[in-house]
């Protein structure tokens, strides 16, 4: 697996690492088993970046356990992000936030405990929040580091001036933001700052939840525990428009002998040496054949044709607007 930097600090990391949010939460039931063997078979592979939050244990630390049961044996050889900034007492899941100062430190000590380690390689603020200024967020992340807990600090789900601002406190190393075919509302703004200043993205979802790999349905034949039964790019219009695009985009991997998971992670690849896409799986099937793409090379023809089949990314938001209205865009 080849290696890529992450922001100009010294973070190195494989190309591609693993999400493991869907271990716990958000894609209908999980089997433990299942997922760690999936992580320890991608530390196999040669990925040693691993994504996981307080969020996705719902506040009970179940997914930073199970990574960090997964790891325990090989712990010094990978490198662990997990995320503070919701509010865990707040329901529905996901509807609060909180980045006072106390919280952060509490869920950095839960997450260390949860992790079994004594230090988290990235601490990602996961949404910002409107009650705390991110420079105070920035410093309390920069006592963490200077004490050791914490290696490097990372943002998510905000935007350029958000970025300068915490930056200026504490160097930010990473910045984890949805990106991939379908969509590519990063493109225009943030990533010519993120490049400005030295900082490497992660794309999470760069499947476009799954959609990319070519496996899909509509909306309504997922179960309720299933975002894709409510996400606006598997109903409708949006959804016929996205599937004819997933075909062609079928097509043109079968063309190259290679998968459409394949084909959407290499381009994200493609998009420069400074970001790194975190596909999520169960499945360590799936993990073997999403590491595949690491070795996939695009040609300028592809990536034209890709461009021709979508221009512009998917059809649908890819949060419900009261979701979207958490995130900071400037």
């Amino acid at each position: 697996m080849q290696h890529r930097s992450l922001g100009s600090q010294g973070l190195r990391v494989s190309a591609l690492g693993l999400g493991t949010m869907g271990m716990s939460m958000a894609y209908g039931a999980s089997d433990d088993a299942e997922s760690l063997a999936t992580i320890r078979r991608a530390h196999e592979l040669g990925i040693d970046f691993f994504d996981t939050a307080e969020l996705y244990g719902a506040g009970t630390g179940s997914n930073e356990i199970l990574l960090g049961r997964a790891v325990k044996d090989f712990r010094d050889e990978v490198i662990l992000a997990t995320k503070f900034g919701f509010d865990m007492a707040a329901e529905p899941l996901g509807s609060g936030v909180n980045s006072h100062p106390d919280n952060i430190r509490k869920v950095a000590e839960n997450s260390l405990r949860y992790l079994q380690t004594d230090r988290i390689d990235l601490f990602y603020q996961h949404i910002s929040d409107p009650d705390v200024p991110v420079e105070e967020v920035a410093g309390v992340v920069g006592e963490l580091i200077a004490e050791g807990k914490v290696k490097y600090f990372g943002l998510s789900n905000v935007g350029p001036q958000y970025i300068r601002r915490a930056h200026a406190v504490t160097q930010v190393t990473v910045l984890q933001y949805e990106y991939s075919l379908f969509e590519r509302e990063v493109e225009e703004k943030i990533l010519p700052v993120l490049r400005e200043l030295g900082i490497g993205l992660v794309p999470y979802s760069p499947l476009g939840r799954g959609f990319l790999t070519g496996q899909v349905k509509p909306g309504s034949e997922y179960p309720a525990d299933d975002m894709r039964s409510w996400d606006e790019r598997w109903q409708g219009e949006n959804y016929t428009y996205n599937l004819r695009a997933t075909e062609q985009l079928k097509e043109l991997a079968a063309a190259k002998g290679i998968t459409p998971a394949q084909l959407a992670l290499a381009w994200l690849l493609a998009q420069g040496e400074d970001i790194v896409p975190i596909p999520g799986t169960r499945s360590a099937g799936r993990l073997e054949e999403n590491a595949g793409a690491a070795d996939v090379q695009l040609t300028d023809a592809d990536k034209q044709r890709i461009t021709e089949i979508i221009p512009d990314g998917a059809a649908g938001s890819r949060y419900p607007a009261a979701s979207l209205s958490n995130f900071t865009t400037d």
